[in-house]
């Protein structure tokens, strides 16, 4: 989970979860990961997303309670590799989330974008596929890895393969908001005291 790599990714939208699920499971996907995946964008008066920049950090609480981490990371401008989404990532897992906070509002940066997600996280070959509930959204599926990887394990989900789109997040939301009527929420809302 640290380093910087090429990430090449699909993401789809996902009307019956569960069977995604048991279809994976067939297929001999491990489960890796299940809990809250939180994301915290930062930047400073808009400078990282007039170049399409991402500073975030992202923060895991395991639904079996054991200890949080997080994963500092910076992602590169998005382009397209074939049929795939791509971006140039590096990363690094840290222990203490909340500690590392420090450092970006030190250098004044904001936190500009919050995403809150339940995840299940699957291997399957040189894949990872992530499920992901938002609090007021439809569930996806992202597929990352090499392009013969993730064209097996899109195969394993029982989705058909048009419906894996290079899009990234914004296009589901306004996806999900045309066609219910209602505004997305893809985080949880803050209670004042």
């Amino acid at each position: 989970m640290s380093g910087t790599r090429d990430e090449l990714e699909l993401k789809a939208r996902v009307e019956d979860p569960e069977a995604l699920r048991r279809a994976l499971l067939v297929a001999g996907a491990e489960l890796v990961y299940r809990g809250a995946m939180l994301d915290r964008r930062f930047d400073r008066r808009d400078r990282l997303a007039a170049r399409d920049e991402v500073v975030r950090l992202r923060v895991f609480h395991p639904a079996d309670r054991s200890g949080e981490w997080g994963v500092l990371g910076y992602q590169g401008p998005v382009g397209q590799r074939g049929v795939y989404r791509h971006r140039e990532e590096s990363d690094s897992r840290v222990e203490d989330p909340k500690s590392v906070l420090v450092v970006p509002r030190r250098l004044r940066y904001k936190i500009v974008v919050r995403v809150d997600r339940a995840v299940e996280q699957y291997r399957l070959g040189g894949a990872t596929l992530r499920l992901e509930w938002y609090p007021e959204m439809d569930v996806l599926a992202e597929v990352e890895g090499a392009p013969d990887d993730i064209e097996r394990a899109i195969a394993a989900t029982g989705l058909a393969r048009e419906e894996f789109l290079p899009e990234s997040l914004p296009y589901f939301t306004a996806a999900y908001e045309r066609r219910t009527g209602r505004p997305a929420r893809v985080a949880r809302m803050i209670r004042r005291k």
